[in-house]
């Protein structure tokens, strides 16, 4: 049976788009989840949602529990996970409000859990990575956004940076070098633990700002984030609710 987990970032973790909705407070081996499970159901479908950051967006990058939110989403049964996210884009073509339907992730965290084999107490775990974002949900994701007259791009390349700060200028400059996209705090341990936990995952990023690489621009602000969020955040629930019967379709 098909059941969609939803890891919601800043402003796109709205539980009233499920039908049938029900909170639930669980526990992991790995800590408790960032906010409770909102259960319920998209179009017929089951799903499992929860706040990255928490309810209250409480929750810095730094202290997000990674490891419990997937954990606490593998425990409920959820045979797919869809991640939002707000990101800074590094590339001209990538505007504000542009969608990016990533593909592949670049970790410069610092201070996280990042795996859930830190012993090998048992035997050797290694994950393969090469492609840590799901085809088929990714193809699925771009199409649907396409359906709905979304500007998308079909893949793309986030960094994931520690926070809670914003990048310097050098460092804005040696991210496009790298062949970096995009920017954001949060997703790179995220896909990383969810293909270690065996559940294919995909991440849908709104770009929001420049970062700051862009001399002509001002370097980013929060409070800009938060513009361009709320005037694009209905878009994103648009394309979750469109995509997701479309995911127990393809099965």
């Amino acid at each position: 049976m098909i059941k969609i987990g939803i890891i919601g970032g800043s402003g796109l973790d709205d539980p009233n788009i499920l039908e049938q909705q029900k909170q639930l407070e669980v526990s992991t081996p790995f800590g408790k989840p960032s906010s409770p499970l909102s259960v319920g159901r998209i179009n017929g479908v089951a799903v499992v949602m929860l706040a990255r950051h928490g309810k209250k967006h409480q929750l810095s990058p730094t202290q997000v529990n990674y490891r419990a939110n997937v954990q606490a989403l593998k425990n409920q049964g959820v045979t797919h996970i869809l991640a939002t996210t707000a990101c800074g884009s590094l590339r001209e073509e990538i505007g504000r409000g542009d969608f990016v339907i990533l593909d592949q992730f670049i970790d410069f965290t610092r201070h996280r859990k990042t795996t859930f084999f830190e012993s090998f107490e048992y035997g050797a775990k290694h994950t393969g990575m090469a492609d840590p974002f799901d085809r088929n949900l990714r193809n699925l994701l771009y199409e649907t956004a396409g359906e709905l007259g979304l500007r998308a791009h079909n893949g793309g390349t986030v960094i994931t940076i520690e926070g809670p700060r914003f990048s310097t200028r050098a460092e804005s400059r040696m991210f496009r070098v790298w062949g970096a996209d995009v920017v954001n705090m949060s997703v790179a341990p995220e896909a990383a633990l969810a293909n270690e936990a065996g559940v294919p995952y995909a991440a849908v990023a709104m770009s929001t700002d420049y970062d700051c690489w862009k001399e002509d621009e001002a370097p980013v602000s929060w409070d800009e984030i938060l513009e361009v969020f709320h005037k694009n955040a209905d878009s994103v629930k648009n394309l979750l609710v469109r995509v997701i019967p479309k995911i127990g379709e393809a099965k």
